[in-house]
């Protein structure tokens, strides 16, 4: 992705500091010098400093995991197959980034739950969005619009804990069986 401006270099570099170390673990400083933007670009854009840039940086994460998945599960009608095949591309991310990079929201959504409002909101929001993919496609499937809420979450849930699991083992082992167990049990299980 090409940048056109500083504010979006500031956003885009703090949306992958944020998924490979974390929000806390992530300085003004170091957001400034991968990006190569100056300070006072940083506070022209965010004012409120690095809680509303890191805000930024999810709904930008977010847009990116909507566009992401609404363009893979657009693959195939079905979602036994659609599903199960775009949890297999995440895994090969995973694997491809050597375990850094994956579930962009999983650390900061865990820091953020207790000690900022402002980051949770957008987490949820974030997260909001992509089940939301989930659901769309699992209603156009056939499901009804509650089963296809519910499966969403439970989509999402799953994706996020087998890439978490995946991260730390250094193993994405755990997200294909995701994928194939997804796929059996969407197949199998009946549509309201």
């Amino acid at each position: 992705m090409v940048m056109n401006n500083a504010r979006e270099q500031l956003i885009e570099t703090t949306a992958a500091l944020v998924e490979a170390q974390g929000y806390h673990a992530t300085g003004l400083s170091q957001i400034l010098k991968e990006s190569g933007t100056p300070k006072g670009s940083l506070y022209y854009y965010f004012p409120a400093g690095k809680e509303e840039l890191a805000a930024e940086a999810i709904a930008h994460t977010a847009q990116l995991l909507v566009k992401r998945a609404t363009e893979a599960l657009a693959a195939d009608d079905d979602p036994a197959a659609a599903i199960p095949e775009f949890i297999r591309t995440i895994a090969h991310y995973v694997e491809a980034s050597d375990f850094a990079a994956g579930g962009p929201l999983i650390t900061v959504a865990l820091e953020s739950v207790t000690c900022s409002e402002r980051l949770n909101l957008a987490c949820q929001d974030a997260y909001r969005r992509l089940q939301e993919v989930f659901a769309a496609k699992l209603q156009a499937g056939g499901y009804s619009a509650t089963q296809a809420t519910h499966l969403a979450s439970f989509v999402t849930a799953a994706i996020e804990g087998g890439t978490l699991l995946s991260r730390t083992a250094h193993s994405c082992a755990v997200l294909r069986q995701i994928a194939d167990d997804l796929g059996v049990f969407l197949h199998i299980m009946p549509k309201s």
